[in-house]
């Protein structure tokens, strides 16, 4: 083929972005976004009219039985992923999906939230399951899987990388964090249509690329990736204190149900080498994206935002109007710092290059299933670990 025919699934903010600036130098040259589907009919007509979008349907199955249909992008809620992606493999279209992958959707409030009636290996377990199924499928059905995990296409991590390789030396510590001040989506307020709370909904990037970085490690020295062995994990509820909850102004999302909006997890790799991952819900002055390794001959520090490649000072915030500065940022006053191009800056474009090109010349994407599965794995043996207060053991197989 000499484009991808591409249908896109879900029309709101991650839709949005891939559609506004990140398939834009690539539409009518490698993509053509033939059709939009979307629960909301509104919504989806308001994308299809901004983006010339030719086709609108309310059941994305409608996307799936057009031949003129290569691949589907899925930008839906993480509970709808394993529906989809199977439907699309059995339909033979090549799938783009965000992250995280899938995870354990059953009903478990119980109490303050903490405790659950589902215990979290039974969560584990499911979820694990449900990457079986997706991996199934997509195997049975030969078409491409690309995992939506933008961190290891930003041009901080690309980079650092190629300091890894050129050093030649032992990754020994990682330490990496994604926080903000609150996902304002309904859906991830509650376990059963998110699948967990700040680990997974955040915390599923730098466990992504924690991951990568050690798999590529091993790449180079041995010819095979570097897994994760065990990991350790610690969550809190930060927006229940109650000095907090007495505080009249929140400039945090405070309406979390059963999910955590505070998590750190300890990975163990193979080697014995160690990463630790930051999540939080409860972090003020915009979107917190970094990662920093520790080499045996070498330092390297990746900061995706914010990032100093433009400091910007105001004294009220209406000095700069409408200029859009960076994510979740309270106030435009005092200091900032707006990236030049915040989507390139997060690998948003370079990424969604990659899956373009696999799917014309038919090879794998940097970012695939296997990387998918392992966040997955990671994530819910983490969540284990905090519910039993001990160290879980990962099935490295």
């Amino acid at each position: 083929m000499d484009k991808v025919r591409l249908g896109m699934v879900g029309s709101r903010f991650a839709a949005r972005t891939h559609l506004a600036n990140n398939f834009a130098k690539l539409r009518g040259l490698k993509v053509e976004v033939v059709g939009i589907a979307s629960k909301t009919e509104t919504s989806a007509r308001q994308a299809a009219k901004e983006f010339n979008i030719p086709s609108v349907y309310t059941d994305y199955r409608k996307l799936l039985e057009r031949k003129d249909v290569d691949a589907i992008d899925l930008c839906a809620p993480t509970n709808l992923h394993e529906e989809m992606i199977i439907a699309a493999a059995e339909a033979g279209k090549h799938i783009i999906c965000e992250k995280p992958l899938t995870g354990y959707f059953g009903e478990e409030i119980e109490g303050d939230g903490i405790g659950f009636r589902v215990s979290r290996d039974v969560m584990l377990k499911g979820a694990m399951e449900s990457c079986t199924r997706i991996r199934k499928a997509v195997e049975k059905n030969r078409v491409l899987f690309c995992y939506a995990e933008d961190w290891i296409y930003a041009p901080p991590v690309t980079k650092l990388k190629r300091i890894v390789k050129a050093s030649g030396g032992t990754i020994l510590d990682m330490r990496a964090e994604e926080s903000h001040s609150g996902s304002h989506a309904e859906y991830s307020r509650k376990w059963k249509t998110s699948g967990g709370g700040a680990l997974l909904r955040v915390g599923s990037h730098p466990i992504g690329t924690v991951l990568h970085l050690k798999s590529y490690e091993g790449q180079l020295r041995d010819g095979k990736p570097i897994r994760p062995k065990s990991v350790i994990g610690e969550m809190g509820q930060h927006t229940r204190i109650p000095s907090f909850q007495r505080e009249p102004k929140k400039w945090l999302v405070t309406s979390w149900e059963d999910v955590e909006d505070w998590f750190t997890a300890i990975i163990t790799f193979e080697d014995t080498s160690k990463a630790v991952i930051f999540s939080s819900d409860g972090i003020l002055g915009g979107v917190r994206k970094w990662i920093q390794v520790y080499l045996s001959n070498a330092v390297a520090f990746a900061n995706i935002n914010p990032n100093n490649a433009l400091q910007v000072y105001a004294p009220d915030p209406g000095v700069f109007g409408e200029e859009y500065i960076t994510e979740k940022v309270e106030t435009k006053a005092g200091w900032n710092f707006p990236s030049p191009d915040e989507e390139w800056m997060g690998g948003y474009p370079q990424e969604l290059e990659d899956f373009i090109d696999c799917i014309l010349q038919g090879r794998e994407p940097i970012s695939g299933l296997d990387l998918a599965v392992d966040t997955v794995k990671v994530i819910y043996s983490a969540y284990l670990a905090a519910e039993r207060g001990q160290r879980v053991q990962l099935d490295t197989q």
